[in-house]
């Protein structure tokens, strides 16, 4: 199992991950907006507000939003070659 360790979220519904075994990058999540349990990012700032669980060792929001971090995990391999991938740290991944 993965596990989560840090996480920022961008206003472009970019959510920069790194896990416990060093890997990191972006996942885009912009595409779950019209699915019901997510439509609370509709508002970005709640989109922003993603924080890790110290207890469950992934990213979730206080609409009760929480994902798995296998799944965020093997999304973020399959972005590792798009271009557009969110970096806090301004790098190309």
């Amino acid at each position: 199992m993965h596990r989560v360790t840090q996480c920022k979220a961008s206003s472009d519904y970019w959510l920069w991950l790194r896990f416990d075994d060093g890997a990191e990058g972006s996942v885009y999540l912009g595409n779950l907006l019209e699915v019901a349990a997510f439509r609370a990012w509709k508002d970005v700032e709640q989109f922003c507000a993603a924080e890790i669980d110290p207890a469950d060792t992934t990213v979730v929001w206080n609409a009760g939003i929480r994902l798995d971090p296998d799944i965020l995990f093997q999304d973020m391999l399959a972005s590792k070659n798009n271009d557009y991938a969110f970096n806090p740290t301004g790098q190309r991944q």
